[in-house]
């Protein structure tokens, strides 16, 4: 027998993403494709982790986190969101979101499986997803307001469905997902003995007047919710993969072990310097992201109108999807290469978050950026 890869890996490629990301770097163009939050880290939290690596905390944390910083995000969600979870055995540091989800996916679910996924979806919960062997099953979200209907998410549901994948704010969409919402999916995956598994990493990204709920909140819809979040974003600490999951103790309890074993654990001292600010950061520190971003959202998506690529506004997040049929080529990523090499700004075509043809016309433009690269992007827009 000769040596060969494993099917997982042949099957695996890098994500739109990354090769947008990749081409934007050659030709030392702005990135508006990859969501890496480039505003400055609030200086609370930088110093927090410098003083906890100075202080000598370098070693492994336990496999599901500092206590401190368990503690700091019980109480947290608590404030925040509503949610009541224990700190020792409900609450587990994860290595980002994107860590909390496949630790979730791996002990939840068996190959064969079928999740739902709402269309447009985030590319790495679709991954995730295949790499396990579970399958996706996609219901569409209607623009511009991104409704779905009951109807079409019952239709989805067979014998083999587990779990529905929330993501709340939504990317690409920036769909917030109302409470009307949640009790409606809160219904269906009752009815049919569903998990909910909600990705509210963007939850304090809210714009006019949207309010963050999370599903776990919802009468009847604790047991069955696993609630990931990371702080990646809130302190645009993309790099420090600082996530958690919280969930009902005998959900809770099977993701430690995985834990352990894929990720031991997020660098120490970058959590105990989180839990740290997440103490000292007052209201007016998250009011102030909402603020800040909604002006940028606001700027991003008047360029794009005035350059003719219609937006769709999001009410979250710092992402917002829109047309860009008007541009040479048959397919989404020859219109967003042909968008770079024109101007110099990289985007993500919406292939990479649909599964059909929806996505040739649509492409991702991220609005997490300093203000002197968005108003350059912006610039580079218009001229087009």
């Amino acid at each position: 027998m000769s040596l060969r890869p494993g099917r997982r890996a042949l099957g695996m490629r890098h994500s739109p993403i990354r090769s947008m990301t990749i081409e934007c770097d050659k030709l030392g163009g702005i990135n508006l494709a990859q969501g890496v939050c480039d505003t400055p880290v609030p200086e609370v939290v930088r110093r927090a982790a410098q003083a906890a690596i100075e202080e000598g905390a370098n070693s492994y944390s336990r496999y599901d986190g500092l206590e401190e910083l368990r503690v700091a995000l019980a109480a947290k969600m608590k404030r925040d969101n509503g949610l009541e979870y224990a700190a020792e055995g409900e609450v587990l540091v994860t290595s980002g979101a994107t860590g909390a989800f496949y630790v979730a996916a791996v002990a939840l679910l068996e190959p064969g499986d079928e999740v739902v996924l709402f269309e447009p979806y985030y590319g790495y919960h679709l991954d995730t997803l295949r790499v396990l062997d579970v399958e996706p099953v996609f219901v569409p979200l209607a623009a511009p307001d991104w409704s779905f209907e009951p109807a079409d998410l019952e239709a989805a549901i067979s014998p083999r469905t587990r779990a529905v994948v929330i993501n709340t704010p939504a990317n690409p969409s920036g769909k917030v997902w109302s409470a009307a919402d949640l009790r409606e999916l809160g219904r269906v995956a009752e009815r049919n003995e569903l998990f909910l598994l909600t990705d509210e990493v963007y939850e304090h990204f809210v714009f006019d007047g949207s309010r963050h709920v999370s599903p776990a909140s919802l009468p009847g819809l604790r047991e069955r919710t696993i609630t990931m979040n990371a702080l990646s974003k809130t302190f645009a600490v993309t790099g420090w993969r600082i996530g958690w999951v919280a969930a009902d103790l005998r959900w809770a309890s099977l993701f430690g072990p995985l834990n352990d074993l894929v990720y031991v654990c997020p660098p120490t001292p970058l959590q105990l310097g989180v839990a740290r600010a997440l103490g000292q950061l007052g209201p007016e520190f998250y009011a102030g992201i909402a603020s800040e971003y909604q002006q940028k959202r606001d700027r991003l998506c008047a360029a794009l109108e005035r350059a003719g690529f219609e937006p769709y506004i999001p009410q979250g997040s710092y992402f917002t999807l829109a047309d860009i049929s008007r541009l040479p080529g048959d397919t989404g990523e020859e219109r967003t290469m042909h968008l770079l090499h024109e101007t110099g700004v990289a985007a993500v075509p919406g292939e990479a978050f649909y599964h059909g043809p929806e996505g040739r016309d649509v492409a991702r433009f991220c609005f997490g950026k300093t203000d002197e690269d968005l108003d350059l992007a912006c610039r580079k827009l218009e001229k087009l």
